[in-house]
């Protein structure tokens, strides 16, 4: 018997993961999420990280077992009904921390947002972006003429950050990959690998004229004028992975993807 007694099912709209979840109400105990020590869920990875982000807005944080019922699947296990309570005895914990993002817009309004995957600041129209990036306070870049920019954690590394050729950060590797999307000027610079307690903070320059969007996963604050990315280690959240298909290895084999 796992140790996780108490487990709660959540699943996506998607028909398959909702006839999965059916077969596993018939064949499990559950209860309800605000009861469970663990949660199990059913669907591809953006529905693990809606699941994830009611947790860090709950401000209760559980493990969670994903199944992959979705395409890609990267932070999701195999799809089994059958011995789930062995899976679950087995299961190793892997610890995600979120980026929280602090966007201060034109108007003076403050939206702070956390992020699991990356924050992402992108032009709003056609004239490139002018941003101002400062490290710990250092100003390190000047002048950052762009489509945009973004700071992602080492589980979302292989996401966005990966197709504008960010690097790929191992998990556990207390790094936060900081990565230009298009970059103008300089045209050399192709971003940086800086420890998680770095304090990223990013001025959009001329921000009437070139207005810029900042992106926590997939919440947008439209039209910043200062945005400020940390890790924050007090909303850690857990993820829980077959031995087999331990999300360490699969973010290191992605470097040999062709």
């Amino acid at each position: 018997m796992s140790d996780f007694a108490r487990r709660a099912l959540v699943a996506s709209n998607t028909p398959p993961a909702q006839a999965a979840a059916a077969d596993l109400r018939d064949t499990y105990d559950w209860v309800p999420i605000e009861e469970a020590d663990l949660i199990v869920a059913l669907g591809g990875d953006g529905f693990m990280l809606d699941t994830l982000h009611a947790m860090l807005e709950t401000r209760r944080s559980v493990p969670v077992f994903g199944m992959n019922l979705g395409t890609v699947g990267f932070l999701m296990n195999e799809w089994r009904l059958a011995d789930l309570d062995h899976r679950l005895a087995r299961a190793k914990p892997f610890r995600v921390s979120p980026l929280t993002m602090t966007a201060t817009t034109i108007a003076g309004e403050t939206r702070v947002l956390p992020a699991i995957n990356e924050v992402s600041l992108l032009r709003e129209t056609r004239q490139t972006a002018k941003l101002q990036v400062t490290v710990n306070d250092r100003v390190v870049l000047p002048e950052l003429v762009c489509d945009g920019i973004l700071a992602a954690t080492p589980a979302g590394s292989t996401a966005y950050n990966l197709s504008a050729n960010g690097p790929i950060l191992p998990l556990g590797s207390a790094l936060v990959a900081l990565t230009p999307i298009s970059a103008f000027r300089p045209r050399r610079w192709r971003g940086a690998i800086l420890p998680e307690k770095a304090r990223i903070g990013i001025t959009v320059l001329d921000s009437e004229k070139r207005p810029v969007s900042a992106v926590a996963d997939q919440r947008e604050v439209r039209d910043v004028a200062q945005v400020d990315i940390a890790i924050d280690h007090l909303r850690d959240l857990t993820l829980m992975f077959d031995p087999e298909h331990a999300l360490d290895d699969r973010i290191t084999m992605e470097q040999f993807v062709a």
